[in-house]
Formats: structure tokens, C-alpha cells, sequence
């Protein structure tokens, strides 16, 4: 029985690198308010890192699809078609040959925030994450259907990490800055601390504590007010009058949540299609790909730009123009297919504020469509837009209450977002119980990584097998009869390990099965022995320990060399291994309850 190894990643960066003050990291180590301080810094690095992002972004979409230097791409009608067509096939080139020189270069150091809090604690590779901004900026600069967010977010969490090492901070401490700089990169994406504050909870670190609030929320607000003065976000536009509250208001917001789940999963899976197509392609290598999702979204492009870059100005545009269901249907269909297409064929980016736009559009669909069935009750465009932008935020992103406040902030009304608070309600429970991953969790899934979560899984690679087990076992032939057996090992030795003649393992006899046997001559301990196939490897995690020991149900197991050789190198019982489980378990909420 043998279990695969998780996978590790290699950053030369992890393990150097200069430490600041000795004084300055006492203080920020002992006492709450250098790690307060430390996140507002963070805050604010971020949001200008976000300011300069979004500015080189709009500089590429100027120079490249020659739209006013205040226009949005995804807006603007008057593209030519060659710039449509042809500048994100280049994208796709530029980006096949950034593959082509980094990927090996870079390889095991491409992490992003969520998988670094949930394994490496925290830890994130500063080259692999330039990289990764670099990409998901020319993806986005060169048309591709993608957000900008994963960049935000991957670029300000890794200087956090960078700082975290230099303050030689503790492993939930760095978890935590890491959290700090998805929030402040989020609050300033969309102007919306609040948002940013509990994406960091719910999508980073996995945890709200009382502990992490104030230097989470401390970091988001910093971030929006760095970043506010200089990307020049409003309040988005929302059409027509709000729906009061209502028993019919209330039933239509789970409607929609009920939609928006399965619009949630259905764009999952296209993106996961998409990749699996680009794979089945055998004569396209993988650095290539990007440029035939180019040529494939340029074409899409000549039809309508809206399913160019993240799609800001289509939201508005699309919002207060009144469209046409068929307007709207299309807008949907084509924009789900152009993020799954730049997604599938290795643009990088993510689904932050496609989730958003889809979600606006389907609240809008909803509302043409009702108030043809039900005229004096239908919900209002703009009321039905935010719940089902919050609800498909939900489903995609995984984090509900983040969503909510993004609803209030980025319209500023507050009684619009009852019903977003209820459909990304019903959405997120459907998406769990039908699904069960959020966009970024299912991408890992599909790697065949485990992580269900940004919830710190990675203390368990530290308490192997190799270190859980004990290596003064007992031994013996398994030709040895049981009458000279029961003699050598009295019923205090609790079980004996058998080895064979080339010293292989056998298998385990019992001190109870082996004194249960009356004395004969002709018995030899092989006859009585068992787990002949059950056994453990060193570098089995405590998890996989107590996964195995739950599906063989034995007391104890032993640990062999390789599965190849079957030398017997020690034995671990299931009590000892869930007692060290609990109290490290018990050592981890200690630090993060209470720091």
C-alpha cells in the first residue's frame, strides 16, 4: 500500500536571504503591534504595486488596440478587426516564449498564496512570482479574456513573504502577512476594504480569528487608501430602483443563487475542459498552445469585444444600456468561452472579475426574462445584477461574505445587497454540496495536488513516518516454530515483526494470537502471521499515517525501506500517532487563536 508523495517545491529564496534588525524583529515577533505595523506597510506596498499594475495594463490596451487613454477594451466598439484578430495571437507568442525559457528555470517555485499558506507556510518564491505578474499582465495587456487579480495578488503576497522572512517571522505569522498582502491588493483592485479584508479570511488563510483581524483590516485599508487616489475607481452604476425586501424578493435572490451555482460549475468545468482539449492536441506542445487560444479568441473578438481582457467596461456599459436578453445570452456564452479558451491554452490570469461580469449579466438575463412572467414582481435589473455578481463571485471564488461586501461597496447602497447576501448564500452552499471546490481548489485538484484549502495542512510533511516511528522492535524468522516463539517473547512484547530468509518482511504475529496457540512442534510463526501487504513508507505524512491505519484497521503498522526492497526499518501504533496528531493539532490553534 503506498501512498505518492506530496509535491515540494525548490526556492533557494526560502532559505536565505538577509534578516533586518535583531531589534526590529523581536518587536514585530513579540508584540501585536509590530505585526500591525508591518501589515499596514504591507497594505501599502501593495496598493501601489496594484496602481502600477493596472496603469501598464491601460497603457497596453492604448498602444495595442489604439482605444482612448481613458477607455475600457472590453467597451469600446471601435477596434479594428486586425488588432482584434492578430494582437492576442501575438500575445499568445510572447507569452509561448517567455514558456519556453522560464518554466524550467522556474520550476517548483510557481506557487500562488493560497497553496503557499496551505503546505509551505507561507512561504512564496519571489522570482517565480515576478514571473507570474508578468504573465498574467501580458496576458490581460494583449486582450486575454482574464483578470488581473491572480497577478495583484500573487506579486503583493510574495513581498509580504519576502518581509516575513527578513523579520524572521514565525510560520503562522508569515501565513498571516501573506493574507495581508491579498488584502490589501484586493481592497485596492476594487476599491473595497471590507472585500479585501475577508478575501484574505476566506480564500488566503482560511480562518477568521480575532487575533489576525486587526492586521488583516489594518493592511486593506492601507492598500485602499495607497491605491485609491491613483486607479480612480467609482461606484459602479446600477440601474433603476432598488427591489424592496420582500417574501417575493427573497424567493427570487434564491432563484438566482440557485442559477448562479450552476452557471458556477459549468464555468469550472469549461475551463477544465478547455486545458484537457488543448492537451488532447498532441501535435501542439504545451508553450505553443497560447498562441492557437489567441488566434481562437481574436476571432471571437471580431464579434464582440466584450470578451476582451477582464471586461470593467462591458460590466458598466452592459449595466445601464437596457440590452436585449439575446444581447445578453450571447455576452454570457462568449465570455464564458473566451476565459475557459485563454485559460485552457495557458494565459494566465484568473476568474475574479469574469465571475463578476458573468454574474452581472445572468442578474440581468433573470430580470428581462421575469418581468415577462411575473411584470409586477420581477426583481429590478440592478438589484438582480449585484445578487447574482455576488452569488457567481461566490461560487467561483469560494467566498461568500467577501462577496457580499464587494456588492456594497463598489454600489455604495446597502439595500441592494440583501439580496446578495442571500443568493451567495444558497450559491455557495449548492457549489459545496454538488462540487465542492472554488475555482483555485479545483485547479489543484486537477494537478492531483490535495489542498481543499488555504487552511496550514503543510506541518504534516514535518512528521513523516520516518520521524513517528519507533525503531526497537522485536523480531523473528518466519520459520521459527511457535513453541520456541512463545518461549523468546513473553505476552509483554506486543507484537514481532517476521522477516524471511532474504530479511524481507512477512508480517506481523500478535503476543495474543501467538500465546493463543497451544504448543506444537510443527507450527512455524508464518502460519499465524498477518498484514503481510499493509505496511508504511518514511515519507508518509501523519494524514497519510492515519488514513492508512483507518482503512487497514490494525493497532500497528510497520515502515519498510521501499516497497521494493521490504526491509522492515521500524513500527508505528495508531495511538501513539493520534495522540502526537491531537497535540500538534492543539499547538497550531494555540498560535493562531492566540498569538
Amino acid at each position: 500500500m503506498t501512498l505518492v508523495a506530496p509535491r515540494e517545491t525548490k526556492d533557494p529564496e526560502s532559505a536565505a536571504g538577509f534578516l533586518l534588525p535583531s531589534a526590529l524583529r523581536a518587536f514585530v515577533r513579540n508584540r501585536e503591534t509590530g505585526l500591525v505595523i508591518t501589515g499596514m506597510i504591507i497594505g501599502v506596498v501593495s496598493g501601489l504595486l496594484v496602481a502600477v499594475i493596472s496603469k501598464l495594463s491601460q497603457l497596453a490596451h492604448v498602444l495595442l488596440f489604439d482605444i482612448p487613454l481613458d477607455g475600457h477594451l472590453s467597451s469600446t466598439g471601435a477596434i479594428s478587426w486586425q488588432r482584434s484578430l492578430f494582437v492576442p495571437i501575438a500575445g499568445g507568442a510572447v507569452l509561448a516564449a517567455l514558456a519556453l525559457y522560464f518554466n524550467k528555470r522556474l520550476k517548483g517555485q510557481l506557487a500562488d498564496a493560497i497553496e503557499a499558506n496551505a503546505l509551505y507556510g507561507g512561504r512564496l518564491s519571489m522570482r517565480g512570482s515576478i514571473f507570474v505578474s508578468i504573465q498574467t499582465l501580458i496576458s490581460n495587456g494583449f486582450g486575454g479574456s482574464v483578470g488581473l487579480e491572480a497577478g495583484y495578488t500573487q506579486i503583493c503576497s510574495a513581498i509580504s513573504s519576502y518581509i516575513g522572512r527578513m523579520l524572521a517571522a514565525r510560520r503562522n505569522d508569515m501565513r498571516l502577512l501573506v493574507a495581508c498582502g491579498a488584502a490589501g491588493a484586493i481592497a485596492a483592485a476594487f476599491s473595497a476594504p471590507l472585500a479585501g479584508a475577508f478575501y484574505a479570511f476566506e480564500v488566503v488563510l482560511g480562518a477568521y480569528t480575532s487575533a489576525s483581524l486587526v492586521t488583516v483590516m489594518a493592511s486593506s485599508v492601507c492598500g485602499w487608501l495607497a491605491a485609491r487616489h491613483l486607479t480612480h475607481q467609482s461606484f459602479l452604476m446600477v440601474p433603476g430602483f432598488p427591489t424592496p425586501v420582500s417574501a417575493e424578493m427573497i424567493g427570487q435572490s434564491v432563484l438566482i443563487g440557485v442559477i448562479c451555482a450552476a452557471a458556477s460549475i459549468a464555468l469550472m468545468l469549461a475551463v477544465a475542459y478547455a486545458e484537457r482539449g488543448f492537451q488532447a492536441v498532441k501535435f501542439i506542445s504545451a508553450p505553443f498552445r497560447p498562441i492557437v487560444g489567441g488566434a481562437i479568441l481574436g476571432a471571437m473578438a471580431l464579434l464582440t469585444p466584450v470578451v476582451l481582457g477582464s471586461g470593467h467596461g462591458a460590466m458598466q456599459i452592459l449595466l445601464v444600456s437596457n440590452p436585449t436578453w439575446i444581447l445578453l445570452a450571447t455576452a454570457i456564452v462568449l465570455k464564458m468561452l473566451a476565459s475557459a479558451i485563454s485559460l485552457g491554452s495557458g494565459f494566465r490570469g484568473g476568474l475574479f472579475f469574469a465571475s463578476l461580469l458573468l454574474g452581472a449579466l445572468i442578474g440581468e438575463l433573470y430580470s428581462v426574462a421575469a418581468s415577462v412572467v411575473i411584470p409586477n414582481a420581477a426583481l429590478q435589473p440592478g438589484t438582480a445584477a449585484i445578487a447574482a455578481l455576488a452569488a457567481l463571485g461566490s461560487g467561483v471564488i469560494g467566498a461568500p461574505f467577501s462577496m457580499v461586501c464587494l456588492a456594497l461597496e463598489i454600489t455604495g447602497d446597502f439595500s441592494v445587497t440583501v439580496g446578495a447576501i442571500v443568493a451567495s448564500s444558497v450559491t455557495a452552499l449548492i457549489v459545496r454540496e454538488l462540487f465542492g471546490y472554488s475555482f483555485a481548489t479545483w485547479r489543484f485538484h486537477l494537478r492531483g495536488e490535495v489542498i481543499r484549502g488555504p487552511q496550514d495542512v503543510g506541518w504534516t510533511k514535518q512528521l513523516p513516518a520516518s520521524v513517528l516511528m519507533r525503531s526497537d522492535f522485536e523480531t523473528a524468522p518466519t520459520f521459527m516454530p511457535i513453541e520456541e516463539a512463545q518461549a523468546a517473547f513473553p505476552q509483554s512484547v506486543k507484537q514481532i515483526v517476521l522477516r524471511d530468509n532474504d530479511n524481507r518482511y512477512a508480517g506481523i504475529v500478535t503476543a495474543a494470537d501467538l500465546h493463543a496457540v497451544a504448543t506444537s512442534q510443527t507450527l512455524w510463526l508464518e502460519t499465524i502471521a498477518g498484514q503481510q501487504d499493509e505496511f508504511l513508507l518514511p515519507h508518509m505524512t501523519i494524514r497519510e499515517v492515519m488514513t492508512a491505519f483507518e482503512k487497514t484497521e490494525t493497532d500497528v503498522l510497520v515502515v519498510l525501506d521501499s516497497p521494493e526492497r521490504r526491509i522492515t526499518i521500524g513500527t508505528i501504533s495508531e495511538s501513539y500517532v493520534l495522540r502526537t496528531y491531537g497535540e500538534e493539532l492543539e499547538r497550531q490553534n494555540q498560535e493562531m487563536f492566540f498569538r
